[in-house]
């Protein structure tokens, strides 16, 4: 059995679409998943022992590169089609697969005409504001399978060697996909973890964070701006507690079953927090009104406390 995954993007939803590739990998036995990411995705999805073979798209990248990855596409027998995306892009890809029409399954939501290529469309849950893993596990009764989730993601080591991390470390991602997600006051918070001792701080993200020299290098290592996304894996299962606002990392670390907390302000914890919130290793702590600003560094850092006590 072969099953084609087209979830190209974002790093959270890609995250949530593995859950549910690694559930049909626990009930399939030897199926193979291959997976189409955006290229910037393509290295974690790649170390993920889910998936077999993955397909770069190239957003931008004119035709030419587009109509190569329709040909590698239509190169390979899929028996399934699973267009977890739900967009035109998504669609025209799911068309032209050498896949039958009726095992081309789609999103109730699909936009922009991708429903036309899919022979059937999952129903969401019947329930308001469903967390989107819950959407995405309509998927397998499509197949023939149980909606729960099965199993964990687990990743190779990273292509590169990681730097050397502190033997007891919390990670920080101060950063998001969208500024209106990012909580103001990491510095502050790292600043209070710093000053009264205990584990030591490590930042990550892909964007370099600068001006964070102050504090001694036995107590704090700045690795933003060169957290390469197959890194993160190893990076979070090594911390005590990741602490992040709504992005990639927090999904991974409630993906792989590691501590986390999630800060959010605007989003909806119920429905975009670590999935699943009921886990003993995921928590959340909401800004007053949705106002990140009006969060305040103790409430964090009362939050931390809690959940390292209670591990």
């Amino acid at each position: 059995m072969r099953i084609l995954v087209i979830k190209p993007s974002s790093l959270g939803d890609i995250i949530h679409g593995l859950l549910v590739a690694e559930s049909i990998r626990q009930q399939m036995i030897g199926v193979q998943i291959d997976w189409i990411a955006r290229d910037i995705f393509a290295p974690l999805v790649r170390a993920c022992d889910t998936v077999e073979r993955v397909l770069p798209f190239y957003r931008g990248a004119g035709l030419g590169a587009f109509g190569q990855l329709i040909q590698d596409i239509r190169d390979e027998p899929y028996d399934w089609v699973l267009d977890m995306q739900g967009l035109a892009r998504s669609g025209v890809i799911a068309y032209f697969s050498k896949t039958p029409r009726k095992r081309r399954i789609g999103r109730q939501d699909a936009r922009e005409g991708s429903h036309l290529a899919c022979g059937k469309l999952v129903k969401f849950p019947p329930y308001e504001e469903a967390h989107a893993v819950d959407i995405l596990r309509e998927f397998l009764p499509v197949l023939g399978l149980g909606n729960e989730l099965k199993g964990q993601l687990t990743f190779a080591l990273p292509e590169k060697p990681m730097p050397a991390l502190p033997s007891d470390y919390l990670l920080f991602f101060p950063g998001s996909r969208r500024a209106e997600k990012e909580w103001p006051r990491f510095i502050e918070l790292t600043d209070a973890l710093i000053a009264r001792g205990g584990p030591a701080v490590v930042w990550g993200g892909d964007v370099e964070t600068a001006g964070l020299e102050n504090w001694p290098s036995e107590r704090f290592l700045n690795l933003t701006g060169q957290t390469a996304l197959d890194a993160l894996p190893q990076l979070i299962s090594g911390a005590r507690l990741t602490v992040c606002n709504d992005s990639g990392p927090m999904h991974l670390a409630a993906a792989m079953g590691q501590p986390v907390l999630g800060i959010f302000g605007p989003t909806l914890a119920t429905r975009f927090g670590p999935y699943p919130l009921d886990a003993p290793t995921n928590a959340v702590i909401e800004a007053p009104e949705g106002i990140l600003s009006a969060l305040t560094p103790a409430a964090v850092l009362a939050e931390i406390d809690a959940l390292l006590s209670f591990a």
